[in-house]
């Protein structure tokens, strides 16, 4: 491991599957999905006194929601007011993973610590709320967060205030490969000098506005039933689920974590990301660019595919996306019925909080050496496709090293390549 190998040292997740990485490994590894009947939300009140007329019926029917997250317990009330729901998500993970490394941010040097997530949804409950109250109220009872509230870089902005992160902060944009091009960043920063890198990502797209905007995706699925909504490389694919949450981690220069003798969940061997530059909503005419971007995370990490012990595929879940992943993998690993996994089954696909929270479920695979589930999806679907699903929880698999791939709308390949730390 070479000094400036950028390690994980601390994990937070908010997720459909758990809050805190305990409860969410624990359901992960026992299959647990969370995917359920969207909440609707209450309409909002008029303020005349009159009864609403608002339609609750919502154009998504089912999603992954995260139950059991109570953002007073990591936000004060002060700042609740000035943010949105996935911004709680992302102090609170922030807050988890910096416990995890046992890492006090004020003991450190802030110019050497920073953060960057990704984000391709923002704040849209919050957004939701003051247009309302613009359109009801007039301009004077919008709230002057507004400016702020729902901005991309919003997670960002208050980690780096809350923890004094003042070091090279940003966000990035690439909707479900977004996760992976900020722990890239993180990579990159790491490997300049930074001490410590908060990176990842969280969503909240579940608020009736976000549901509206997004209910006109031709890969969304349509129906009802959770057993059925989102099943990737499955015969009777329909498309894709939305959900909510994400994770936070942190990164450290491996000799600095050495140092201080910290747990170390993973390297973060190599990353790549490349671009369709094919449609702004359609998918690629082929696979090459999704491969490109797994063969040169896999190059730049200096590990052989036949090294890869499990890939946690994108799982489109519609089957055109489905078939040229796979057809990505297959050329890839030259034909290997290397062992895939989908594990967001459990929770839909989170916007730019999926891809990071892939990340988490590699780095735990690799610490535990457990491959979590597929759920929902007979294997003889996936194995129609020349790939070896893992639909129950695949323990002793003698774990090094792990390909993480992630889609982003609009274009966006990326991967990444985690290895075991060296011992």
């Amino acid at each position: 491991m070479s000094a400036r190998m950028p390690v994980i040292t601390g994990i937070g997740v908010v997720a459909p599957t758990g809050v805190g990485v305990a409860e969410h490994w624990r359901n992960s590894l026992a299959g647990t999905a969370r995917i359920a009947p969207i909440s609707a939300p209450e309409p909002p009140a008029p303020t005349d006194g009159s009864a609403s007329s608002a339609d609750r019926d919502l154009p998504i029917s089912v999603a992954g929601e995260v139950a059991g997250f109570t953002h007073t317990e990591f936000v004060a009330n002060r700042l609740a007011v000035q943010t949105d729901r996935w911004t709680w998500m992302a102090l609170a993970a922030t807050e988890m993973a910096l416990t995890d490394a046992d890492l006090d941010p004020r003991r450190e040097v802030p110019m050497d610590l920073s953060v960057v997530t990704a984000s391709g949804s923002g704040g849209n409950a919050f957004g939701q709320r003051e247009i309302q109250a613009l359109w009801r109220d007039g301009p004077r009872t919008v709230s002057a967060y507004q400016s702020i509230g729902w901005f991309y870089a919003a997670s960002s902005g208050q980690i780096s205030i809350r923890h004094q992160l003042k070091g090279a902060c940003g966000v990035l944009v690439a909707d479900g490969a977004g996760g992976i091009d900020a722990v890239a960043q993180a990579r990159r920063l790491i490997r300049r000098g930074s001490s410590a890198v908060v990176a990842g990502g969280t969503e909240a797209p579940l608020s009736p506005y976000a549901l509206a905007c997004q209910s006109s995706v031709a890969t969304l699925h349509r129906g009802a039933d959770p057993a059925l909504a989102y099943r990737p490389f499955a015969a009777g694919a329909s498309g894709y689920v939305p959900g909510e949450g994400g994770a936070m981690l942190v990164l450290e220069a491996a000799h600095r974590a050495r140092g201080r003798t910290a747990r170390v969940y993973a390297e973060i061997a190599g990353t790549a990301s490349t671009h369709d530059a094919h449609h702004p909503s359609e998918p690629a005419a082929d696979h090459r660019q999704l491969a490109r971007a797994m063969r040169t995370a896999l190059d730049r990490a200096g590990v052989s595919p036949d090294e890869i012990g499990v890939v946690f595929a994108d799982g489109a879940g519609d089957p055109l996306g489905d078939r040229r992943e796979a057809a990505a993998i297959s050329e890839v690993f030259g034909g290997r019925r290397v062992p895939v996994t989908v594990p967001k089954t459990m929770t839909g696909r989170l916007c730019s909080g999926a891809a990071a929270l892939d990340l988490a479920w590699a780095a735990l695979a690799l610490r535990h050496d457990v491959v979590p589930p597929t759920v929902n999806v007979d294997p003889a679907d996936a194995a129609a496709a020349g790939l070896d699903l893992v639909t129950e929880a695949r323990e002793g698999a003698g774990l090094r090293a792990a390909l993480v791939v992630a889609r982003g709308v609009g274009g966006f390949n990326a991967a990444a390549v985690l290895t075991a730390p060296a011992v």
